[in-house]
């Protein structure tokens, strides 16, 4: 059983060039219940690749899957992400724009004995609610990856987001694993977290002073004028909670409705 990710047909020939004879002559029928499908067989504007388990594993520890979590799969391909997702207890939902896909998934969570916690639907990604996941995954480019990327920030704070290799352009990851040197044999050996941030960005009067906090993401600049003197910091949020470092001393804090707790 294989796990996909999708990849636009921008990138179709380079990956046709590398795959030779894999393209797309003799494609299986997809109505056949033992389908399974072709390393770059063609999509709706999209190319499938596997996701090696290991990295699907690592996704998973990296975003710290739990039996309370709710896991969304974008572009969930056979389901093997979703499917590992609910062996570890969690709910999962792949979203998957093939019918065809979402049926072998379907066939594949049953034989895994997880059907009741692995579910799948047709859906377009882009008219998907993903505000109810505490944890979704991925492997798409970096242009569908920038182009989700609002309605992701928009999310929960605290919500996590696993990718397979691609970045979210200028959105620097909390963390990076590379499984090249751990047995991994294929391209796509990389995996990605982000953590929603919340949005703390702004001036406040707190009892120690007036902040001023300017946010890109999930890192923080600014200042903390302490009775006249202007101390510049620098800084992290971490889903709801954030700390950043002035004059030598370290705080932590939390933005509650308008007003900012500081300690």
């Amino acid at each position: 059983m294989h796990a996909f990710g999708s990849i636009r047909s921008a990138g179709l020939a380079l990956l046709l060039a590398a795959a030779g004879t894999l393209a797309f002559a003799q494609a299986p029928k997809y109505d056949d219940p033992v389908y399974e499908p072709a390393v770059f067989q063609a999509g709706k504007d999209v190319v499938w690749v596997p996701t090696p388990q290991i990295v699907v594993d690592k996704m998973l520890d990296l975003a710290k899957v739990v039996p309370g979590d709710f896991v969304m799969d974008l572009g969930s391909g056979d389901g093997r992400t979703v499917i590992t997702a609910a062996r570890r207890g969690a709910s999962a939902l792949g979203i998957e724009y093939n019918p065809e896909m979402v049926a072998l998934s379907i066939r594949n969570a049953q034989r895994n004995g997880v059907a009741d916690r692995a579910r799948f639907v047709k859906a377009d990604l882009f008219e998907t609610d993903f505000s109810k996941a505490s944890v979704i995954t991925m492997f798409l480019l970096p242009d569908i990856n920038l182009k989700l990327r609002p309605k992701i920030l928009d999310l929960k704070p605290g919500t996590r987001i696993v990718s397979n290799t691609f970045t979210m352009d200028d959105w620097e990851a909390d963390a990076v694993v590379d499984l090249g040197a751990n047995g991994c044999a294929s391209s796509w050996c990389t995996a990605l977290l982000w953590i929603v941030p919340a949005k703390v960005g702004g001036i406040y009067r707190v009892s120690q002073g007036d902040l001023v906090l300017i946010q890109k993401y999930q890192m923080l600049s600014g200042t903390l004028n302490i009775d006249g003197r202007m101390q510049p910091l620098t800084g992290k949020v971490t889903g709801e909670d954030f700390s950043f470092t002035a004059g030598g001393r370290t705080y932590r804090g939390r933005l509650n409705g308008k007003a900012m707790d500081l300690r």
